[in-house]
């Protein structure tokens, strides 16, 4: 038997390595589909079961299952209450648009939609990889959602519709691996975004984006540890080491009734590993999709790179034949020079000539 992690003295129900491969071993379907995984893998998933290291909470099914907005919607509530910076209240989950689900390449992890009780309208997702244009793609996003809240508000109110009734949207994003733009912040884990008018015109406008890089959140974690609630619940979402998990039940014990709910999810191996498998199959789809987009950018600054080249080689070229023009110019104001002072040398000897005659006369 394996010493107790610990993680598992606080969870006294968490398994050992032996117990969890003995059962693994003991069904031909669990072993088969283990011998399918990678070392890594292998020990990532161990090392999840026993504790020796906490569950990722990023991966779609812990989150999906812990943050409940349906069973368990006060949970969420209190994380989105944190991060939009005011109280709100989870009131139901609604569905998730047909067309963002079908994108079978899609890098989004997570996609959870939720109505608050003030009507605005969360669209909370978790992207394991950052890819490319993310303002882009997040803008396109919050449109889709605040046009779907838009039809559905219309066709519930008729003749009373008014746009007064159209509440706000916010798109929350937490990244796991952030993308390029959000490296020159190193101190910065949480951006919002709001439209504002440079006038100082106040108008209600409804989009709002929060991105959330919880990488950069680990560093600033290592470093200065958990200082806030925003800290305690980045730490819960995105932080897997066992040291930072204890302080964190220790000084937030709001969180251990969900770090129990974990490892209950973890006694039963065969979900686990079914679960575990479907993250590794996003995340080797994702994978595809990120370096999809990586190379494409790659060639758009390619594309554009070329172009600034070919821009310059016509310059150059304009600039070569301003001065082809210009030296053949000066030639030919350098040949009439010469043949001016030709005519001028023949006047003087003209000149001398004669009046050595005039001196010999």
């Amino acid at each position: 038997m394996n010493s107790k992690t610990n993680l598992s003295k606080l969870f006294p129900m968490i398994k050992t390595k032996e117990q969890i491969l003995e059962e693994i071993n003991s069904n031909d379907t669990l072993r088969e589909k283990f011998e399918t995984w990678s070392e890594d893998q292998k020990e990532d998933f161990l090392s999840i079961c026993t504790g020796s290291k906490g569950v990722k909470m990023l991966y779609d099914c812990y989150f999906k299952e812990i943050l409940n907005p349906e069973y368990t919607p006060e949970r969420l509530s209190a994380l989105l209450s944190i991060i939009i910076g005011k109280k709100v209240t989870v009131k139901y989950q609604l569905p998730n648009d047909n067309t963002r689900i079908g994108d079978e390449l899609s890098l989004v992890i997570t996609d959870i939609v939720v109505e608050l009780e003030d009507g605005t309208l969360a669209n909370i997702e978790v992207q394991k990889l950052g890819y490319a244009f993310t303002g882009e793609r997040a803008s396109c996003y919050s449109a889709d959602l605040l046009l779907r809240q838009y039809k559905r508000v219309r066709d519930a109110l008729k003749k009373n519709f008014s746009y007064k009734n159209i509440a706000p949207v916010y798109t929350i994003v937490f990244l796991e691996s952030s993308p390029k733009p959000f490296k020159d912040y190193k101190d910065i884990f949480i951006h919002k975004f709001s439209a504002v008018s440079d006038s100082g015109l106040e108008l209600n406008m409804l989009q709002n984006y929060v991105f959330i890089p919880v990488d950069i959140f680990l560093e600033k974690l290592h470093n200065s540890g958990i200082q806030s609630e925003l800290d305690a619940w980045l730490t819960f979402i995105g932080c897997d080491e066992p040291e930072f998990i204890i302080k964190l039940i220790e000084k937030y014990p709001f969180f251990k009734a969900m770090y129990q709910d974990l490892y209950n999810m973890c006694l039963n191996i065969e979900r686990m590993m079914n679960m575990f498998s479907e993250e590794l199959r996003i995340l080797d789809r994702n994978t595809v999709k990120y370096m999809i987009d990586e190379l494409q950018e790659e060639l758009d600054d390619t594309k554009t790179q070329l172009s600034d080249t070919k821009t310059q080689l016509t310059d150059a070229k304009t600039q070569l034949t301003d001065t082809k023009s210009q030296l053949t110019a000066a030639q030919k104001q350098l040949s009439d020079a010469n043949s001016m002072l030709l005519d001028k040398a023949a006047t003087i000897a003209k000149l001398q000539e004669e009046l050595k005659k005039y001196k010999n006369e």
